[in-house]
């Protein structure tokens, strides 16, 4: 496998049992320089298709952690980084061709850009593929510079960088996103998420909010369904949008249990 052109980038997935999306995921990395993967303990074919890969002339530098959060995880990599410049993607996302072709060109920016957000679709919704035009480019802070960004570790879940100088939006290509999670499974996801972000707020002392409680989840909902424009899915794009609805409600809910176990304990 060759390369028309090798950039400065250490790139760094985190993976565990993805043999459905990581080989897509890696193959869009070949314009980097370097290819972190950390991985917490496959068992399905993951580890199999990486080293196939990695044959194939990818560079790849595999290793394994034994998980530390999302957050401990991605910074464990991050750490691991010898290049300028530092991309991370989840293992069933990748690079389309348009963002592979336009990446050179972020690196060229000012030093005091230490940050680019890039652009996300999902390339796919329950079966729907492809997706209307017009669905909202969810921006997401994805390339930093090597040494002016760190995760931050408090941070149970939609783990967030702390960046150190300005932060620029590609408008150029995208990130896309495989979603291959059925209904159930997807919701089961999103309990964990709430769960962990519920727990988040507990560790940093907020007290729930019973407005939160009532109108997050309308908030949610109208966000995703109407201002990101998922109706164009229709039937499809509804459940997304009730998906993350639940997801807010779920959230505010078990942060009301929490505290009152919290104050329960204190009191016994």
């Amino acid at each position: 496998m060759q390369n028309q052109l090798t950039l400065p980038i250490s790139a760094f997935v985190i993976c565990r049992d993805e043999e459905a999306g990581i080989a897509a995921c890696l193959e869009s990395l070949r314009c980097c320089a370097e290819i972190i993967v950390v991985d917490s303990g496959s068992t399905d074919r993951t580890i199999p298709i990486i080293e196939a890969l990695r044959a194939r002339g990818l560079p790849i530098v595999l290793l394994h952690q034994e998980w530390l959060g999302y957050a401990g995880q991605k910074q464990f990599a991050l750490d691991r980084a010898t290049q300028p410049w530092c991309l991370n993607l989840d293992a069933d996302e990748w690079l389309d061709e348009t963002l592979q072709s336009q990446i050179a060109a972020l690196l060229k920016a000012e030093e005091t850009v230490a940050a680019w957000r890039l652009r996300r679709i999902p390339a796919a919704l329950y079966g729907l593929r492809p997706l209307p035009r017009g669905i909202y480019p969810k921006p997401v802070l994805r390339l930093v510079r090597r040494g002016r960004a760190r995760y931050d570790l408090a941070a149970l879940v939609h783990e967030g960088m702390i960046v150190d100088g300005r932060v620029r939006d590609c408008k150029h290509g995208a990130i896309q996103h495989e979603r291959r999670l059925g209904i159930e499974d997807q919701l089961r996801k999103e309990l964990v998420y709430a769960r962990l972000k519920a727990t988040q707020r507990i560790r940093q002392g907020r007290s729930p909010s019973r407005l939160k409680l009532i109108f997050n989840p309308m908030i949610y909902f109208i966000r995703i369904f109407i201002l990101h424009r998922w109706f164009l899915c229709g039937r499809r794009g509804f459940v997304h949008a009730v998906t993350a609805a639940i997801y807010a409600f779920a959230t505010e809910a078990i942060h009301f249990e929490l505290s009152q176990q919290r104050h329960d304990a204190s009191a016994s």
